[in-house]
C-alpha cells in the first residue's frame, strides 16, 4: 500500500466513530452524541477556554489530543464514566484497539497518533491534564443543558461526580469552581443524588 493509501484506508476507518454513542444527551435532550459531535466539541473548547488553565498549554497538540482520544472506542466500544464493571476491562480493550486502529497509518503518523493517545491516557502533562479537563467539562455542561437527563437515568450521585474529576481543580481552579456550582444545582433539583460521602 501507498502511503496515500494507508491513509485514505485510516480516514474511511475513523468514519466509524460517528456511530459510536454516548451516554450524554444533546443540550435540547433529543438525543445522545456521538464521540465524533463530542470529540469537535472538545476540540473548540481547547482553543476557548485555554485562559482558564493553571499551566500554559500548546492548544494545537491539545486539540489534536482530543481529536483522537477517542478512535480507539470503534472498537473497544463507549465505556461509561460511572460503569464499575466495564472501566476494569478498558485498558486492555482500549490498547488492543489502538495498536489496530493507530496501526493502519504510516508508521510515523501512527507513532504519533499513538504517543498523543499514551500521553492522554497517562494524565501527566499539561496538556493531557487540560484535554481531560475538557473531556470532562463538556458533559457536565450537557448534562446541565439538558437538565440533569443522564444523570437521573443513571442515578449518578455528586459522590461518583467528584470523583470522576478529583484532578480537574489542579488544571483550572476556575472551571473546578464553575462545575461544583452546576453540580450543587443539579443536587438541589433532584436530578444528582446526595450522599453522604461527598
Amino acid at each position: 500500500m501507498t502511503r496515500l493509501e494507508q491513509q485514505i484506508q485510516f480516514i474511511i476507518e475513523i468514519d466509524k466513530v460517528k456511530h459510536i454513542f454516548r451516554q450524554t444527551y444533546l443540550a435540547d435532550a433529543r438525543r445522545k452524541e456521538n464521540d465524533a459531535e463530542h470529540s469537535w466539541h472538545i476540540a473548540l473548547m481547547a482553543y476557548l477556554l485555554q485562559e482558564y488553565a493553571e499551566e500554559p498549554v500548546d492548544v494545537s497538540k491539545v486539540m489534536l489530543m482530543v481529536l483522537l482520544h477517542d478512535l480507539v472506542e470503534i472498537d473497544a466500544g463507549d465505556t461509561y464514566a460511572y460503569d464499575a464493571a466495564a472501566a476494569k476491562t478498558k485498558d486492555e480493550r482500549e490498547r488492543k484497539a489502538a495498536d489496530r486502529i493507530f496501526g493502519l497509518l504510516p508508521s510515523d503518523q501512527g507513532m504519533y497518533f499513538r504517543e498523543l493517545w499514551e500521553e492522554f491516557e497517562a494524565y501527566t502533562t499539561a496538556e493531557a491534564k487540560y484535554a481531560h479537563l475538557l473531556d470532562n467539562f463538556q458533559p457536565l455542561l450537557l448534562n446541565d443543558a439538558s437538565d440533569g437527563k443522564s444523570w437521573v437515568e443513571h442515578g449518578v450521585k455528586k459522590e461518583q461526580i467528584y470523583k470522576r474529576n478529583e484532578r480537574i481543580e489542579e488544571t483550572s481552579a476556575q472551571i473546578w469552581e464553575c462545575m461544583k456550582g452546576i453540580v450543587q444545582k443539579h443536587v438541589e433539583r433532584g436530578h444528582v443524588r446526595e450522599d453522604a460521602g461527598a
